[in-house]
């Protein structure tokens, strides 16, 4: 390892150029890319490689495509050390070290420092560890065992049948490393969501409805989401108000992504999820059944391009890559992850390649995870902006930039599109402070008004 050392600083610590602002409004760059596209791309080039092989080469450069394929053509690879068997670790709460859980809900430790260090990873399983130090929640157990049991074994049978997906980047077509299903409240919205909505610069053609076992719970997920956005929102948000873009109507889920990840290798790298149909500030509830997985987060810092440059030392790059640790949440069968309204903008999330795990009796390798969603009837795409090639545009908030951070954006996706190659549209996007459009008002109350018999 230690005659990678000089490599790996060169480009942990070389300088970056600066990009003009019209680069910046008019295209997406790699930086905003996520890791799971930036991985399957490598993976493309690379098939004799171990994807995990892949993804430390590609996080050892900082997440640069450019940088990580110039290591392995120069048969430059990185790991981490590996675990002597493949056992899973066991940590106690941290309060058990002595860091005491104030009453506001946060570590006392954690007031003082961040936890996170680069290259490590910081191994959360207890509830209030968990809720302190990420923007989660989460509850174990939270099914009875025969409900749980129950919805696992429809979804098992429904996944024989999920699909990849297939998107490009930089002008290659690969394939996500896991399957995946869209679910929605009724085969009418099923189809509208066939012909009027767009993902990665496409249609969806698989849209089902969603399955007796997945309605029966999706009551008790919302109860259970709603409980905890407002303890979220009273014990850890600034005088106990919702956050600025943060919805203040209630949670209900009406639509959910179905992920199946077969074996310990299927994966899926970082990423913010998709805010176009869901809004700013937006809330999801994550089911886990099956294998256990780890799902780790890593918080995104805005980059002061004018310091790092004036700055001869390593100690500002040190100091945000210690920040942006990547924590890992250990997600067991039948636990309810709740992601929080901080959690999109500010954090990006990832399910890694595991060496190991322990079979599930009744999903065997598999682990299927349900992420009910709250889709926004004024972000339907008939009211939302179009770009130059005719196709609704996607919505992000700028994470990386200080002079725009938290501001969001309406962008040309078409790009993603096997066969497409999309436009420079872009404009930004203005919320209300309850996450709203300017439109919204006129959509609600046209919504609302009796129809004509």
């Amino acid at each position: 390892m230690k005659k990678w050392l000089p490599f790996m600083e060169h480009f942990i610590l070389r300088k970056r150029r600066r990009t003009s602002p019209i680069q910046y409004e008019n295209k997406t760059t790699e930086e905003e890319e996520s890791t799971d596209f930036k991985l399957a791309i490598l993976c493309s080039q690379y098939p004799e490689l171990d994807e995990s092989a892949l993804l430390e080469t590609l996080l050892a450069c900082e997440g640069s495509v450019e940088a990580a394929s110039e290591a392995l053509e120069h048969g430059d690879t990185f790991r981490s050390p590996k675990k002597r068997d493949g056992s899973r670790a066991i940590q106690s709460s941290l309060s058990s070290f002595g860091m005491q859980t104030t009453s506001a809900g946060l570590s006392a430790t954690h007031a003082k420092k961040k936890l996170t260090r680069k290259g490590r990873t910081l191994h959360l399983y207890a509830p209030a560890d968990i809720e302190a130090h990420t923007p989660c929640s989460i509850i174990h157990n939270f099914l009875p065992t025969e409900e749980a049991d129950a919805l696992l074994k429809e979804l098992l049978q429904e996944a024989v049948s999920y699909q990849s997906e297939v998107f490009k980047l930089f002008d290659n077509v690969v394939q996500s490393p896991h399957t995946n299903c869209f679910y929605v409240d009724s085969l009418e919205e099923a189809q509208r969501q066939k012909t009027e909505y767009t993902y990665n610069g496409s249609r969806v053609k698989d849209v089902r409805e969603i399955t007796p076992e997945m309605r029966k719970v999706r009551a008790k997920v919302q109860k259970a989401v709603n409980t905890e956005i407002e303890r979220r929102v009273r014990d850890y948000y600034p005088e106990g108000k919702k956050l600025k873009y943060q919805s203040p109507h209630p949670w209900e889920p009406n639509a959910a992504f179905v992920n199946c990840y077969d074996g310990p290798h299927q994966s899926v790298g970082y990423h913010a999820d998709q805010l176009t149909y869901l809004g700013p500030r937006a809330v999801i509830g994550s089911l886990s059944l099956g294998v256990a997985r780890e799902f780790r987060v890593r918080r995104v810092l805005a980059k002061d391009d004018e310091s790092e440059s004036d700055n001869k030392t390593s100690k500002p790059n040190e100091k945000r890559a210690d920040a942006e640790g990547q924590i890992a949440i250990h997600l067991p069968h039948n636990s309810l992850l709740v992601m929080h309204a901080e959690m999109q903008e500010e954090w990006k999330h990832s399910i890694a390649p595991a060496q190991a795990i322990d079979p599930h009796p009744l999903a065997q390798n598999k682990r299927i995870n349900v992420t009910y969603r709250h889709y926004k009837n004024f972000l339907h795409p008939k009211y939302t902006p179009l770009c130059k090639c005719g196709v609704s545009c996607i919505l992000r908030c700028a994470m990386k930039k200080p002079e725009h951070r938290g501001r969001y954006m309406w962008m040309c996706h078409t790009n993603y599109a096997p066969g497409k190659e999309g436009c420079s549209y872009f404009k930004w996007a203005e919320f209300n402070d309850d996450g709203e459009p300017e439109w919204a008002t006129s959509v609600n109350r046209e919504q609302s008004s009796p129809k004509e018999q």
